[in-house]
């Protein structure tokens, strides 16, 4: 699901951006002009990157060629800056992409498209968001080295230090899929409340361990907006917790337990499968 989620900047995004809002051309009112260059100029990244900088270094690696700024019109009356990009230089599928900003009440830019919240996180963070969905969509030549870099995923700190340094030194090395997704959170009344962001990764460590650690073993970490990184799964909790080469030294009985527990689930299911494919 986290997946789908984070692929949802499909041609149907622009359709919708398009019919909310009645875009305008920022070239052909100069009075427009100010807001991208405001946006340009204030918008900052929590690693302090400005947007140019991000989009300038994510072509480099991902399926992204810019198109156009512009100035956009919200059913509500509100102004968003856009940004157009496409996948392809010649564009024969005719799709376009657009990542929007809304200005808070004190005049703050804001990214108000979902998909491109990575874009907060630093280049890389937005980089590996693109080139993972390029994967799920069948896209070819598609940057896999860049997505299997552990180096890569140092925007992801933990008490031990940087993961992708601490994946290196676990000698492990990064398979699919990769998974790196904002979801904005919601109360009973579906009200958003906070940013949440979310990475997710199977590794193979070449290293004594459990096998249901060591191969495709789930990496699983959320942050929120202001916080620090929290590790998810139990293989993220011991990379937290533990340094290199020590992370299977002391495994909790309430983890093991609970591993147990998913194994046999596991295998139960499996064999039902069987059972159902037989004649």
């Amino acid at each position: 699901m986290a997946r789908k989620r984070a692929r949802s900047f499909c041609l149907a995004l622009l359709l919708i951006c398009c019919a909310d809002l009645a875009v305008t051309n920022s070239s052909a009112r100069a009075n427009k002009i100010p807001l991208v260059h405001n946006v340009k100029s204030t918008w900052r990244a929590q690693n302090g990157e400005t947007v140019e900088q991000i989009l300038s270094k994510v072509s480099k690696v991902a399926h992204l060629v810019p198109r156009s700024w512009g100035v956009a019109r919200g059913a509500d009356r509100s102004e968003y800056v856009f940004f157009s990009w496409t996948r392809h230089r010649d564009n024969r599928s005719h799709e376009v992409y657009v990542i929007t900003w809304r200005f808070s009440s004190e005049g703050t830019p804001e990214i108000a498209s979902t998909y491109a919240k990575p874009l907060e996180l630093g280049w890389r963070a937005f980089a590996l968001s693109l080139i993972a969905a390029e994967v799920t969509d069948g896209i070819k030549d598609v940057n896999l080295r860049f997505l299997h870099d552990p180096a890569n995923f140092n925007f992801v700190t933990t008490p031990q230090g940087k993961l992708g340094d601490l994946l290196r030194h676990g000698r492990c090395t990064i398979v699919e899929p990769v998974g790196v997704d904002y979801l904005p959170t919601v109360d009973e009344t579906r009200i958003a409340k906070g940013d949440l962001w979310r990475v997710l990764l199977l590794v193979n460590c070449n290293i004594p361990g459990p096998d249901y650690f060591t191969r495709k073993g789930v990496i699983f970490f959320e942050k929120r907006e202001g916080q620090a990184w929290e590790p998810q799964s139990f293989f993220a909790r011991r990379i937290a917790t533990f340094p290199p080469g020590s992370w299977f030294d002391h495994i909790e009985r309430n983890e093991r337990d609970a591993l147990e527990r998913a194994r046999k689930a596991s295998e139960n299911e499996r064999r039902e499968q069987f059972r159902g494919a037989a004649p």
